[in-house]
């Protein structure tokens, strides 16, 4: 294996050290410091765990400032330590070693993947972009294929959220008729989730050969995916318990003898916006029921959240419909290989790869362009 070139390495790390200069006025460490202190000394007073709901507030926003501080400085001193090495492997200390070369290099792409995340974070605006986030996905037109799909995206999901060290937790499935899902819902925990997973809302489109027909001919599939933020209780949504249809019915997963003898599954429709909600993977009838309703409260945030977002897109003179009807991204396995995202342009040959996890370059460039376009529309 060719050793790496000094030179470039030099030239990457001094790439870095630009870009965290740059993040220097975003992430603002002083004023984190003094928040950080602030909070600390809240934390401190006597009587503050007495109001659990507000310490749980304050401890969360205390541990957020604490990571985002110390991501920022662990970044500044790494970025420092390797342009020292590499002036060092330049000088000739340890320079004919290539394993020296290597180590600098492995560094480098280590803080690189760092040094994104942090960019990204400069991206989010919203007020729950930071929060955990609930996705659905319901299979279109396409039939068995379309349902396969279905199954295909909930996978590709879930091992993005793994790859991302966040969580994915299904809450709710129906089974299609002879293969994969008519529906799923599951929520994703973990920083940015909303903030990230916002970037999927839209159909999905899928380009192969269906493996469901005897004829083997390219199938075109369809699916929906619809995200929301997963929101606290204290979040104000009036929910009038007259404007809710409430359904029971019996799990269809698995679970053994529990589902098939109770009915512990929920389905809430609010009335007023036709929103219909379902929980069954909980262990019983009232659990089911409060996912259900923190699902619906979501959903509801998710539509305000959905009505402004068209109108910003008025006052831009976008044409395109932002929501859950716009056909986002197209996947096409047959003839060739590729994956295009119509709002970006974004695209991938290794279709394999995104299927399996690999979004976040999907997910960066449509977060970069919705900051472009908030930008020009202030």
């Amino acid at each position: 294996m060719t050793p790496p070139d000094l030179d470039a390495l030099a030239q990457q790390a001094t790439r870095m050290r630009e870009r965290v200069d740059a993040l220097h006025a975003y992430v603002d460490p002083d004023t984190l410091r003094v928040r950080q202190q602030e909070l600390e000394q809240a934390m401190q007073a006597p009587g503050f765990w007495d109001d659990p709901a507000n310490a749980s507030r304050v401890s969360a926003d205390h541990a957020s400032v604490r990571d985002r501080l110390a991501t920022y400085e662990s970044l500044d001193q790494e970025v420092a330590d390797l342009a020292d090495l590499v002036v060092m492997a330049k000088d000739g200390e340890g320079g004919d070693d290539p394993a020296f070369a290597q180590e600098i290099a492995d560094g480098l792409g280590r803080v690189e993947a760092q040094l994104e995340r942090l960019e990204e974070a400069r991206l989010f605006s919203g007020e729950h972009d930071a929060g955990d986030a609930i996705v659905s996905i319901n299979a279109g037109e396409g039939g068995t294929d379309a349902q396969d799909w279905a199954e295909m995206l909930l996978r590709m999901y879930v091992r993005w959220a793994e790859a991302r060290g966040l969580k994915a937790d299904v809450k709710e499935a129906q089974e299609g008729t002879e293969a994969g899902l008519k529906s799923v819902t599951f929520t994703v925990a973990g920083p940015s989730a909303y903030g990230l997973l916002s970037a999927e809302r839209g159909v999905h489109r899928l380009v192969r050969l269906s493996p469901f027909d005897s004829a083997h001919r390219r199938q075109t599939s369809f699916a929906a995916v619809e995200v929301a933020p997963l929101v606290s209780d204290d979040v104000e949504i009036e929910i009038d318990d007259k404007d809710l249809r409430v359904d029971t019915y019996r799990s269809s997963g698995a679970g053994g003898q529990h589902v098939n003898k109770t009915e512990s599954a929920i389905r809430i429709t609010h009335l007023p916006s036709g929103i219909v909600v379902q929980c069954q993977n909980e262990r019983s009838q009232m659990q089911n029921r409060a996912t259900a309703m923190s699902m619906l409260r979501s959903r509801l945030v998710q539509r305000e959240i959905e009505k402004r977002e068209e109108e910003a897109a008025r006052a831009r003179g976008e044409s395109m419909t932002i929501g859950f009807g716009s056909q986002i991204r197209s996947y096409v396995i047959h003839p060739y290989t590729m994956v295009k995202d119509l709002r970006t342009g974004h695209e991938v040959g290794n279709a394999q790869g995104v299927l399996d996890g690999d979004l976040d370059g999907f997910i960066r460039a449509e977060l970069e362009r919705r900051a472009k376009a908030a930008a020009t529309s202030g």
